[in-house]
């Protein structure tokens, strides 16, 4: 069996450019367009990338877009002030402050002080808990954008098993919550889980986010699985000089032989994750609107 191939830069392609026409017809309605502040604190070179790329989608998208530089010697109390006066500003929908964060600022503290309303990195622990309990709220990207590619193979998940490798706040446990709503029956696995490849093969849908480059091998996968690869790791220059090359949580090659649909890296997750910050932007700006035609705009 050669697996699918779940092409996540052309559906977040196709997600953004419906989203620039709802943009447009939110603007239409509300008199501005759907706006997105990121804050960047420090030189980190992958945030810069990441923060970079964020602005030119929410540009292209017809979204405002306003990106805050400030040093890494930015204070904590400099920083909440900052986030205190967006959380004001009637032209801002969507807050994101990119992390990491240097070591001297806290970041759940950071994370707790965005207006939930304005949290669409989906972390602030209102948002978290209205996911728990099934509450509409703002949902983390990343987990959001692989339901999305899962849902492109399996409409239907009632009585699928699924596994999550990976317990993080960001992708981990909001990932599991969200298969757990789609009727899935979800096990969480992690470094001291016992005979994980034994419990990999049982699973009809995998989502491995657990950070360790080509650690889920083909011979875990169950014939015909669903393999969402959330992993982004850089492999060691195999002649000691350039980058190396980008490899998932995954081996690729192996598992593409075993299962049915699979994600590549890169190519798979990342791009959705982008989409989806745009779509939880919108998604702010209606609910902050009051617009009743919520649903209509919504659907992505």
């Amino acid at each position: 069996m050669t697996a699918t191939i779940i092409d996540g830069k052309a559906e977040a392609a196709r997600i953004r450019e419906r989203l620039r026409e709802k943009a447009q017809a939110f603007q239409d309605q509300i008199g501005r367009p759907p706006g997105l502040h990121v804050i960047l604190v420090g030189e980190d070179p992958a945030s810069e990338v990441y923060v970079r790329n964020k602005a030119r989608a929410a540009e292209a998208a017809g979204f405002a877009s306003w990106v805050e530089r400030l040093p890494s010697e930015t204070t904590e109390a400099d920083l909440l002030d900052r986030i205190a006066a967006r959380n004001l500003d009637p032209r801002v929908d969507g807050i994101l402050v990119q992390l990491p964060l240097p070591a001297h600022i806290t970041e759940t503290r950071i994370i707790e002080a965005i207006d939930p309303a304005k949290d669409v990195d989906g972390f602030h622990p209102m948002n978290a808990g209205r996911l728990l309990t099934g509450a509409p709220g703002l949902v983390p990207c990343t987990p959001r954008g692989c339901l999305h590619l899962i849902h492109m193979v399996r409409s239907d998940l009632s009585g699928a098993r699924a596994l999550v490798i990976g317990r993080s706040n960001i992708v981990g446990k909001p990932m599991a919550l969200l298969l757990l709503q789609a009727h899935a029956t979800v096990t969480i696995a992690h470094s001291r889980t016992r005979d994980l490849p034994a419990l990999a093969r049982e699973t009809d849908v995998l989502v491995a986010a657990v950070g360790r480059a080509e650690m889920v091998r083909g011979d875990w996968i169950k014939p015909g699985a669903i393999v969402i690869d959330v992993g982004i790791n850089r492999l060691p220059p195999t002649d000691g000089e350039g980058k190396g090359r980008l490899v998932g949580d995954v081996a690729f090659a192996e598992a593409a032989e075993v299962a049915g649909a699979i994600t590549p890296v890169p190519g798979g997750v990342g791009p959705m994750t982008i989409a989806m910050l745009l779509a939880n932007t919108l998604t702010a700006a209606i609910r902050r609107a009051g617009l009743t035609a919520e649903q209509d705009l919504l659907a992505i």
